[in-house]
């Protein structure tokens, strides 16, 4: 029996689609309400990756972003800042030359972003190369098609050299769970990121026409605490793409609070990439409408 077989072997893989959406239908009749407040609001605007990722982003764009967290607090004293600046790898030096706020992470995407169709030597350089220019964190896609034609072996051999460039770096690992077409497969690809190293698994690009799903959210972090009980290692969770409002924020906040536990509910262990969000939270924290991002 290959390694792969193995993996999923220890776990069921085996998910029925229609099962997942009622239980998530339950968790949120049931709890939201109860998370639907303003600490909650305040929980979830640590938890963002500030992203920008745009083909039109300039030096100049990048360094206003960072000056903006840079003088949050100023603004905004009784709140906490965002968890991370997330940007392309060419602009990870506008931010790591400009932020100065301790503890807010340096994020780049890499690895050929956001399609993974390039040679498993151009994502190793370019991984290394974003972790020279100063990125602390370091967002990769899974190769979609051989996960698709079920060559698992190599998806998890792709992203373990990878986590090896990452050296120091976290690795969050994206699915892409909107292209992978049932709850079996985003289980099936959960594993293959955690089995590689990743120390965060991660819905999507926000690229594609669906992305960070109720659904995904459920599967990926029903796998971490299976992971977690079976081995001890605790792997960190982030949902990204298509989450806009307050109420899409506080849903996914709800079902990791209710599978993974309050331990899971910082932005160490659980971040939201988002380039909307914030504002929309900033209003809803403050009771009136705010533009600071």
């Amino acid at each position: 029996m290959g390694k792969i077989d193995e993996l999923f072997k220890k776990y069921n893989t085996n998910l029925n689609d229609e099962d997942v959406k009622a239980n998530i239908e339950q968790i949120i009749n049931d709890e939201f309400a109860a998370n639907n407040n303003i600490d909650v609001y305040k929980t979830c605007l640590s938890l963002i990756d500030l992203t920008s990722l745009n083909s039109t982003d300039t030096t100049a764009d990048i360094v206003g972003l960072t000056n903006k967290v840079n003088n949050f607090n100023a603004s905004f004293p009784q709140l906490p800042n965002v968890g991370a600046i997330c940007v392309s790898p060419a602009l990870v030096s506008a931010v790591r030359g400009r932020l100065t706020v301790p503890g807010i992470g340096i994020a780049s995407v890499a690895a050929g972003f956001p399609m993974s169709q390039t040679f498993i030597e151009v994502k190793i350089a370019e991984t290394a190369m974003a972790v020279m220019e100063g990125a602390t964190e370091i967002d990769v896609v899974i190769s979609i098609g051989k996960f698709l034609e079920e060559n698992y072996e190599e998806v998890l051999e792709e992203l373990s050299e990878i986590k090896s460039a990452c050296r120091n770096a976290h690795l969050k690992v994206i699915i892409e769970s909107g292209a992978l077409q049932s709850a079996s497969n985003i289980k099936k690809a959960s594993l293959l990121a955690i089995a590689s190293g990743a120390d965060f698994i991660k819905t999507s690009t926000g690229k594609i026409p669906v992305a960070a799903t109720l659904e995904a959210t459920y599967v990926m972090c029903s796998t971490i605490k299976e992971w977690y009980e079976k081995t001890g290692e605790k792997v960190c969770y982030k949902p990204a793409g298509g989450i806009v409002t307050t109420e899409d924020a506080v849903k996914h906040y709800t079902i990791v609070k209710h599978i993974l536990g309050n331990e899971w509910l910082n932005n160490k262990m659980f971040r939201i990439g988002a380039s909307r969000l914030a504002n929309n939270l900033l209003t809803s924290i403050e009771g009136k409408e705010v533009k600071y991002f």
